[in-house]
């Protein structure tokens, strides 16, 4: 048969030839270094054998797509680590049962029933095993085995590699994969791919974890555990990784929560549900001051709605059923006899389509826009919620303009450049952009196709005028409309996704809005959909996690604290501190017995911007002596100094000291 090179140049090659074939025909060092190859797109390794016409390209560890195949072989060794461990212990191999073990981002993971619980700590020691089969060198082989034989391997052995094989569809090939061999090996069910051998594995990975993990993410189905490794290609990456894990860990919003007492949840008062305590609602309040007053400066105009609706208004809308998975169950009740269906608010988009809705409008009202802090409600599993990622209740900076098809554009840029504001005043500078479109024959989508298309164009102008680099996403729209979406990166590098945009014709559609135009016809407006926080929760615990708890003086939940170098200047440390709080600084006077140092190194630890440290020469100048965190002592300035500069710094929403 015949395959084509990079270059376009035909290969003649034995039908059944892998890509090892096609390495060897082009020379014997492209074949040593060979680790897989890219067929007709797809990565491939070099055990597999070539449709005719493939178009092949002959990967070796220069190329990224390396780490996929060695991360996917470094799941097997596991495996393969896992059983002897346990056969060590006097277990018949057989009683440890796979699931599933796939690449992930950094890493691999591998799904096990075994017989006893693994714990931390016996990674290390399943470490040593995995280097020990690196350095064995074992070859892997590929085979494909017919149905039934395969079924007969695991029937009545392992439920789980049972199923797997039953799902496969009939005329699909079911591979297995042995390294090693009969006397010294293990073998898996997978469909590939993998690297030629083991010794072509880097040695630099680690296990990092064990979690449960429900079999197929059922909660209905077996409780499995989950061990976790990263692998990179060489030991600075594997360095770096694993100090990003550890500044992860000191950074992750729960502890730096608990710590400066800014929220908590409380399995008494709901999973998912956030009790923000006074520290931690400032930071929440500072931020929708800011919105707000950013709102207001663009024609926006604020509304507040219910937290539950009509049924039949989210049926209306398409949320329901569409989204029935993610949202609590419906309140259902008789009222005189008549039932009536409620549903805890999922979303805020239909009740400001009613606002929308409650009288005629004219094309002179538009563009109208409607703004709310609405609190939302999804259900989301148990095993899924996180801290303020991943709740069941959070607030939106939500927003809908309501306009007509020609100042969609216009509209779009406006919010495009508030989302901007918002990114240059918290210093996340690292972002990209993502649009979201649909993904072609899905039926999940509403609305008319040319409608869509419209939409999907307007974006992407808005975004090129706007001077954006974006990537086209098809399957990531909403089930209404296309979006713009940004992907930011915090501290670490770690993306998150803040701050969305939707264009939609649908809804407006479905609701059968419309206004006036100059031709003194109906016409019907389009809406755009924006929240350039998106929810408060995540947004904070995201913005925790960005600033390791080191709040910019603006959102910090005590701005100043003033300490008295001894019980003889308490009087000038309270009057100090009442007068800051006078001008709107959030400032308090620790008159705690225990000694100075003490009390600085605890306003310390609470992250606190600026200490103020009052003693005898202070309080007969009427200065203070100022400590601004990570910067050290400023030296004593006059309390009228220091007051207007951190005013400035406060009212700006400066992320830098101004001293």
């Amino acid at each position: 048969m015949t395959v084509y090179l990079p270059d376009g140049k035909a290969l003649e090659v034995p039908e059944g030839a892998t890509a090892l074939d096609v390495a060897k025909a082009v020379g014997p060092g492209l074949a040593k270094a060979a680790v897989g190859a890219i067929v007709d797109g797809e990565l491939y390794d070099l055990f597999k054998p070539l449709p005719p016409g493939a178009r092949v390209r002959i990967l070796t560890e220069k190329d990224p797509e390396y780490q996929t195949l060695f991360r996917h072989t470094l799941a097997h060794v596991l495996a393969q680590a896992v059983k002897e461990h346990f056969q060590e212990k006097g277990y018949d191999p057989e009683s440890v049962r796979l699931g599933v073990g796939p690449v992930i981002e950094k890493g691999f993971y591998y799904d096990i029933d075994a017989p006893e619980p693994l714990s931390d700590e016996d990674l290390p020691a399943l470490e040593e095993r995995m280097r020990a089969i690196l350095q064995k060198d074992l070859p892997l082989r590929r085979y494909v085995l017919p149905r039934e034989e395969a079924l007969a391997r695991y029937r009545g052995k392992d439920p789980y590699k049972t199923e797997l094989i039953q799902e496969i569809p009939e005329g699909e090939e079911i591979s297995f994969y042995q390294q090693g061999d009969e006397a010294y090996g293990f073998t898996d069910l997978c469909r590939g791919p993998h690297v030629p051998s083991t010794g072509r594995i880097p040695p630099h990975f680690k296990l990092t974890h064990v979690a449960g993990a429900y079999w197929r993410g059922d909660e209905r189905r077996p409780m499995l555990q989950r061990v976790y490794g990263v692998a990179f290609r060489t030991a600075e990456e594997l360095k770096e990784y694993l100090w990003q894990l550890e500044e992860a860990k000191r950074r992750d919003h729960r502890r730096i929560g608990r710590e400066l007492e800014l929220f908590l949840i409380d399995p008494m008062v709901g999973k998912g549900l956030v009790l923000w305590l006074p520290k931690g609602n400032v930071i929440r309040e500072e931020l929708i001051a800011f919105m707000r007053e950013e709102q207001v400066k663009r024609g926006y105009q604020l509304v507040t709605t219910p937290h539950i609706g009509s049924l039949e208004l989210y049926k209306t809308s398409g949320h329901y059923p569409y989204y029935a998975e993610s949202q609590f169950p419906p309140i259902s009740f008789k009222e005189r006899g008549e039932e009536e269906e409620y549903l805890l608010k999922p979303m805020n988009c239909p009740h400001h389509i009613r606002i929308y809705a409650h009288k005629k409008r004219s094309y002179r009202e538009l563009p109208l826009r409607i703004a709310e802090f609405g609190t939302v409600y999804r259900y989301e599993k148990a095993g899924e919620l996180l801290g303020l990622t991943r709740v069941r209740g959070f607030t939106q900076d939500d927003a809908h303009l309501f306009c007509t098809p020609e100042q969609v554009k216009g509209e779009f840029l406006g919010v495009l450049d508030l989302v901007l504001k918002v990114f240059a005043t918290l210093g996340l500078r690292d972002y990209r952009a993502r649009i979201g479109v649909r993904e072609p024959g899905s039926e999940k989508y509403v609305g008319d196709e040319a409608k869509w298309a419209l939409a999907e164009r307007q974006i992407e102008e808005a975004a090129l005028e706007a001077g954006l680099h974006y990537t086209v996403e098809a399957g990531d729209a909403a089930f209404y409309g296309p979006k713009l979406d940004f992907v930011v990166k915090d501290a670490l590098g770690r993306e998150w996704q803040l701050g969305t945009i939707q264009v939609d014709y649908n809804l407006p559609e479905r609701f059968g809005l419309a206004y006036v135009g100059p031709d003194g016809e109906e016409h019907r407006p389009v809406m755009i959909h924006r929240a350039p926080f998106g929810s408060l929760e995540r947004f904070i615990g995201i913005l925790i996690e960005h600033f390791a708890g080191d709040f910019p003086l603006w959102l910090a939940p005590v701005q100043v604290v003033v300490i008295p170098v001894s019980e003889k200047q308490e009087d000038y440390a309270q009057e100090v501190a009442c007068k800051l709080k006078e001008m709107g600084l959030r400032a308090e006077a620790d008159l705690r017995s225990e000694r100075m140092q003490a009390r600085i190194r605890d306003a310390e630890v609470q992250k606190v911007p600026y200490i103020l440290v009052v003693g005898e020469r202070e309080k007969a100048e009427g200065t203070v002596s100022v400590r601004r965190r990570h910067r050290g002592n400023l030296g004593a300035m006059p309390l009228a100094t220091f007051l207007e500069k951190a005013l400035l710094e406060y009212r700006e929403r400066r992320l830098e000291s101004v001293f």
